[in-house]
């Protein structure tokens, strides 16, 4: 199997949620703004580009790969694809196009492969997620929306429904457990931070800005510095593992 082409997102399924609640509050903003006439063409278009994107989804009773002898199906194939197709239109990138379309199933399938296997490493560890872990999160996630029912359409936008999405979130649990207690990484260090520090005034001061003090951006710099060699750590480790595994890509 080819290396994996972006770090795995931990901590995805709040981001997904949260991104379609965001578009959802920002469309009905611009709603408010446009014209009748402008806001059923925008519909229009949107319909359209749906259909596009639903072109790439494959049968859900599909196995779309096996790792090491467990099946990983269509549904769970379709529902990141939609993640991975957003993230392309977040980065400018048009996911209805042949190379970007080709990007987005490659990443997709690696994606599922590495979470598969990180999944089963944190199951032979002994990580498990307890039911109350389980309500707890599901409890935050609603927590970003003003109710039920802006909750439910993000899940619908998400291609979720409750029961996926405590699948999901059970084994979400584990996984990040395990890559918490398994995947160290060192502090990042005052000449890395400041050495990024000097990237982010350039850029600033290309744009016509001025960095704010190195003192207030530390903490940030050095958290972002840190996810970064953690994400860096893991798909080495995902590339480790896929060293002793059994990969059968079948789309």
């Amino acid at each position: 199997m080819k290396k994996l082409l972006y770090p795995i997102v931990i901590g995805l399924l709040a981001v997904v949620l949260t991104a379609c609640g965001s578009n959802d509050e920002a469309g009905k903003k611009n709603d408010e703004k446009e014209t009748a006439k402008t806001t059923e063409d925008q519909q229009k278009q949107m319909e359209e580009l749906q259909k596009e994107l639903d072109k790439q989804k494959v049968d859900e009773k599909k196995t779309v790969a096996i790792v090491n002898d467990e099946k990983i199906s269509g549904a769970e194939y379709n529902s990141l694809l939609s993640t991975t197709q957003m993230q392309m239109q977040q980065l400018g990138q048009d996911p209805t196009s042949k190379k970007v379309a080709e990007q987005i199933k490659e990443q997709t399938i690696n994606s599922l492969v590495g979470q598969r296997l990180l999944l089963q490493a944190a199951d032979k560890k002994g990580y498990t997620a307890s039911n109350d872990e389980i309500e707890k999160q599901l409890a935050e996630m609603k927590g970003r929306f003003e109710n039920d029912e802006k909750f439910n359409e993000a899940m619908k936008q998400a291609g979720l429904n409750l029961e996926k999405l405590k699948t999901q979130i059970a084994e979400n649990i584990p996984y990040t457990k395990y890559v918490d207690k398994e995947i160290k990484v060192e502090e990042a260090t005052d000449e890395e931070i400041e050495k990024y520090y000097d990237q982010v005034k350039e850029q600033a001061k290309a744009s016509g800005q001025e960095a704010q003090k190195l003192e207030k951006m530390k903490p940030q710099i050095q958290k972002q510095l840190e996810q970064q060699k953690k994400q860096e750590k893991l798909v080495k480790h995902v590339e480790e593992l896929q060293k002793d595994a059994k990969v059968n890509i079948k789309i």
